[in-house]
């Protein structure tokens, strides 16, 4: 593998060289199997959900049609960094140009953005409808809906703009290596041929904004939730209330338990192998166990998506969602 530093005239990298998982031939191709296998089980799971969505006007609701955005926001999230991880595996090269590597990075941290922000739209729609259930389907029409969604995608690549811009102006004239499977903002700051602490700085300071505000949002939504449901009388409307946010909660803590030991964690990024592994895990999980969480509680996604396949309506579990 050549992994000379490649330079312009001027001296500065033009492409960087992507370690990845430096380990035996054998072991790559194990790896590349595995990943490639849960990539494609990601992606037809998603789909499913969206296309489950969209062919039953049962499903056209704000809850639902979250979930439909929230899947095909995955989708794009974990081919951000999937399929060039799964190229530079068998690749010799392993080679991404410095372009490629600052589009990457724009993605992929707008894509993790806009993650947190759905989740807290989701959250929001869980509160509307178990502490607000009079007044949930004036306050959550489809217009607010359309709205929430919009804002959630917009707010997610605005918010990644400046840093992306401030690490286009990073100074990298050597060595261009990065011990990663993709261009991580740790891995790549520590290539800059001069200190950066304005960049540096920018890019800690948004990240810990958007991930501390959202998930404090989801908490305190979550909070009031978890009150309000505690004085329903009702066991089996309180089972099915319990049943409908674990979904969601579950999804929000195998994302933010991971993306926090990550970048909030002083630690975290002085082992590369432990980057690598919490970073694999909230890139690839979260959307993998997405569909799963989402469609296998949830009898009315069960029944939808049986028709869409064209399976018999057999016998649905009872431990289900609304």
């Amino acid at each position: 593998m050549n992994i000379s530093e490649a330079s312009n005239n001027s001296g500065s990298v033009t492409e960087f060289i992507l370690l990845g998982f430096p380990c035996r031939r054998e072991i790559q191709i194990l790896l590349f199997v595995i990943f490639s296998l849960i990539y494609l089980l990601t992606l037809m799971g998603n789909t499913s959900i969206i296309c489950t969505v969209w062919s039953s006007r049962k499903l056209h609701t704000p809850m639902y049609i979250l979930l439909a955005n929230f899947s095909f926001l995955e989708i794009c999230y974990v081919s951000s960094d999937v399929p060039k991880m799964l190229t530079n595996i068998i690749s010799q090269t392993k080679s991404i140009s410095f372009a490629g590597c600052l589009l990457q990075f724009y993605f992929f941290f707008s894509m993790c953005a806009t993650e947190g922000y759905f989740l807290s739209a989701m959250s929001f729609d869980r509160f509307l409808a178990i502490c607000r259930p009079l007044h949930y389907p004036t306050i959550m029409t489809h217009h607010l809906c359309a709205q929430l969604v919009v804002s959630c995608w917009v707010g997610g690549f605005l918010s990644i703009l400046i840093p992306a811009i401030l690490m286009s102006r990073v100074p990298f004239c050597g060595p261009n290596i990065i011990d990663h499977f993709f261009c991580d903002l740790g891995p790549l700051l520590a290539l800059s041929c001069a200190p950066v602490p304005k960049t540096t700085l920018t890019c800690a300071t948004v990240s810990s904004l958007i991930i501390f505000i959202t998930f404090l949002y989801i908490l305190g939504s979550y909070t009031l939730v978890l009150c309000a449901v505690l004085w329903v009388p009702a066991v089996s409307s309180r089972n099915k209330a319990f049943s409908t946010c674990a979904s969601h909660f579950l999804v929000v803590s195998l994302f933010y338990g991971s993306v926090m030991v990550m970048y909030v964690s002083p630690g975290s990024r002085s082992h590369p192998g432990t980057q690598k592994f919490v970073t694999l895990f909230y890139c690839m999980a979260t959307p993998f166990f997405n569909p799963l969480i989402y469609s296998l509680r949830n009898k009315d996604m069960k029944d939808a998506l049986k028709k869409v396949l064209g399976a018999p309506s057999n016998e649905i579990s009872k431990n289900t969602e609304e």
